[in-house]
């Protein structure tokens, strides 16, 4: 039976379980897809796990997970405080549980190699996981990374003004007065002039936000702007010493995360082994120009 509003929304809950998965923080119910690739002739086909951002989930991957499916096994999940999993309300949230959730998930499900796309707040993520490969206890091996849109650096993120106010003192009241008219206001400025969310796409976004009462969460889920700064040395090392290919697919126009955050990557002298720019693509370049994006996932992944 039908819970959510959107038929789309539906679709992707259908598609995963929810079961207990392991963090430092303890054990909580996490909703996750794994999903074999649909050419069936291909038993070997190698995994792809994709991490999302903030403050959505991993309903970001819809428009491109056919068509990386048809070749790949597909893993991912919805973090502690998103999107279909457990929304605990506290201040106690970090990129380090995080990362603890999905090497839990592929303990699990007994990956040994896999590829990781990540966007935003996952950048982090997976800059995390990264590092955990190079200190040599990771889990699984790391075939190749491909990083969307996210604040790599935080000298070079530019938050928007409503999350520097939930970040603040008074987020917990900035949050209390927040719906879907000024989500939708905030959300729709990192995207492209025109390639902006739809009413009913922004709705979707909300509804999958709200679950478990999860909007009222963001004031405790920004703190990972604190995480980024105090791990930065640690993060950008794994960058500029990775042991596997790295690729950056970035939408130039993107306020936050865009033009600016290729110029420092190749400042730092952090690997790159593939840049795909997005000129009129904003945050979400998997929302905003899913074809494209997938096309380079494929291709970066294709030339390893």
């Amino acid at each position: 039976m039908s819970q959510f509003k959107s038929s789309k929304l539906n679709r992707w809950h259908d598609k995963g379980q929810t079961g207990n998965l392991k963090c430092r923080l303890g054990s909580f119910d996490i909703f996750w897809i794994d999903q074999q690739a649909q050419n069936k002739e291909d038993e070997k086909s190698e995994t792809i796990v994709l991490i999302h951002g903030f403050p959505t989930s991993s309903f970001d991957f819809d428009g491109i997970w056919e068509q990386l499916n048809q070749q790949y096994r597909l893993v991912t999940l919805d973090m502690l405080g998103f999107g279909f999993s457990d929304k605990p309300n506290h201040r106690k949230y970090t990129i380090h549980q995080q990362a603890d959730l999905f090497e839990s998930l592929i303990r699990q499900l007994n990956l040994n190699s896999y590829h990781v796309v990540a966007h935003d707040y996952g950048v982090s993520v997976a800059q995390e996981l990264l590092a955990r490969q190079l200190d040599g206890n990771g889990e699984g091996k790391w075939l190749s990374c491909l990083f969307l849109n996210g604040g790599l650096f935080p000298e070079t993120h530019r938050a928007l003004l409503i999350q520097k106010l939930m970040l603040s003192p008074i987020g917990k009241v900035i949050n209390s007065l927040t719906g879907l008219s000024a989500f939708s206001k905030s959300f729709s400025s990192v995207f492209g002039e025109a390639t902006k969310p739809t009413a009913k796409e922004l709705d979707e976004f909300w509804e999958a936000i709200c679950y478990k009462k999860g909007r009222h969460l963001f004031h405790n889920l920004i703190t990972y702007i604190l995480d980024r700064r105090e791990h930065r040395e640690r993060w950008v090392s794994a960058l500029r010493n990775s042991n596997v290919p790295i690729a950056l697919v970035n939408g130039s126009v993107d306020p936050v995360s865009g033009a600016h955050l290729v110029t420092r990557y190749k400042e730092l002298k952090c690997r790159l082994d593939y840049l795909k720019e997005l000129p009129m693509i904003g945050h979400y370049p998997q929302v905003e120009a899913p074809n494209e994006v997938a096309i380079s996932i494929l291709e970066f992944i294709g030339r390893i």
